[in-house]
Order: C-alpha cells, then sequence, then structure tokens
C-alpha cells in the first residue's frame, strides 16, 4: 500500500467526486481538513495532518474520501454515503 499526502489524497477525492477541473481543489482540500478534525473528535488518532503529513491507514484514507462526497456539493445519494461513514466508524 502506498501512503498517501492530504495533497495526493485530493487527487483521489476529485475521481471519486468525478471533478476533472482545479477550480474546487481549496474547497475539496478543506473539506478534507475538516474530515480529519471530524474523525479526532470522535475519537479516531490521526497523526498531525497538515499537507504534506502522511495518512497511512486505508480506513481512515476511504473515512476522508467518504465526508467529502456526503459534503461537496448537495448528493443525491448523501442517506447512503451518511450509513457508509458511520459504518466505517463503527457508530
Amino acid at each position: 500500500m502506498t501512503d498517501l499526502t492530504l495533497n495526493n489524497l485530493l487527487a483521489k477525492a476529485k475521481v471519486s467526486l468525478r471533478v476533472v477541473t482545479n477550480a474546487f481543489n481549496d474547497e475539496i482540500l478543506d473539506l478534507l481538513k475538516s474530515g480529519v478534525r471530524d474523525l479526532e473528535t470522535r475519537g479516531v488518532t490521526v497523526s498531525k495532518v497538515v499537507e504534506d503529513a502522511e495518512i497511512v491507514d486505508p480506513l481512515v484514507q476511504r473515512c476522508l474520501l467518504t465526508y467529502v462526497r456526503i459534503n461537496f456539493g448537495d448528493p443525491a445519494d448523501y442517506e447512503r454515503l451518511k450509513a457508509s461513514f458511520d459504518e466505517q466508524l463503527g457508530q
């Protein structure tokens, strides 16, 4: 498995969102950072995350990508994504 930085996770998030433009990069990065904070408030240990820090745990990566999909725009499948996020957290 490869380690990802927050900036590299941005590329994965854009693929997940089907976004090809760079116009939303700042918003998506903000969502990733918010997702990290959300996970930390729920008791998930995420090492100090800045743009160049490694995000190693694949479940943390998946949770962050799901968090972005939940909170970017107005997804038609919000309830399914939210349930998936909660399940990934074991809630």
